[in-house]
């Protein structure tokens, strides 16, 4: 990392540090997704990671990473609070190509035997790659290792992926490419083992701070199926951690107590069947 990025870099780590968690009035939760790529590493070690999620209220969180070795010092540094994702990037350029690398399906089985993780992703893939045979492999390798997929995709993707492997557990990232109540209800309908992350959504959600009433019909109808995220796409999200994180508790304390309790807290573990402590074999 140059220089000037690095102090910009610590600089938004530091705006993190000091947002104290009195801002927020609601009780923490469970973010399902979170990046810790290299260009946030070096500012924000693992070591400083319980300091960050307490800033913003957030119990545990399931991150990847770009490479996928940072996630795993993280996990290392913290068990139990961060849920380790495999990531399938090295570099920004793979998000593009994944799909046509003949090698990534073994590289990611030796990963999988090296340690404990809780899924696979995030995989960015559109109805143009959705028959690729790279990707068929990765879906076969995540059943047959009872993990969760994580998928940036559109509706053809999820159609052709339960297609391929109808017991696949499937996490749609954002809410899907189209996050419209009517059509998320339908595919929650068709696919027992689909879920859905909020994650960037929230605007579409609770325009102006109000929780939309299609909205809050399609949590309601089906509250074990979403889970909450910020997504720290790039290094800015995480300075914008804990604004992000109360804007999401402002709209889940909109929904009845028992349906928020799932969202915010019961459905990760169960959908991501995470490891939160030594003694989870």
């Amino acid at each position: 990392m140059q220089a000037g990025g690095r102090r910009r870099t610590t600089s938004l780590v530091a705006r993190i540090l000091i947002w104290v968690t009195a801002t927020t009035n609601c009780a923490a939760f469970n973010d399902a997704h979170l990046h810790y790529d290299a260009d946030i590493h070096e500012a924000l070690p693992p070591a400083r990671i319980s300091e960050v999620l307490d800033a913003a209220g957030i119990d545990r969180a399931v991150i990847t990473s770009r490479p996928p070795q940072l996630v795993a010092e993280l996990a290392a540094a913290q068990p139990g609070r961060v849920l380790p994702l495999l990531g399938v990037y090295e570099n920004a350029v793979n998000k593009e190509t994944w799909m046509y690398d003949a090698a990534l399906p073994g590289r990611l089985a030796r990963r999988l035997d090296a340690m404990h993780w809780c899924g696979i992703g995030e995989l960015h893939l559109f109805a143009a790659g959705r028959h690729s045979a790279v990707f068929q492999q990765v879906v076969e390798l995540a059943v047959e290792r009872d993990l969760a997929l994580l998928i940036h995709g559109d509706p053809a993707v999820i159609d052709a992926l339960f297609e391929l492997a109808p017991a696949a557990r499937v996490v749609w990232a954002h809410a899907g490419a189209y996050p419209y109540p009517p059509l998320l209800a339908d595919y929650l309908r068709r696919h027992p083992n689909l879920y859905i992350d909020t994650s960037v959504r929230d605007e579409r959600i609770a325009p102006d701070g109000v929780l939309d009433d299609d909205w809050a019909w399609l949590f309601m109808e089906y509250p074990e199926r979403f889970l909450v995220g910020v997504d720290t796409f790039r290094p800015e999200r995480w300075a914008e951690l804990p604004s992000v994180a109360r804007t999401i508790r402002a709209w889940l304390a909109q929904l009845p107590p028992d349906v928020a309790t799932l969202i915010a807290h019961e459905n990760l573990p169960r959908i991501y069947r995470c490891r939160l402590s030594d003694s989870d074999q």
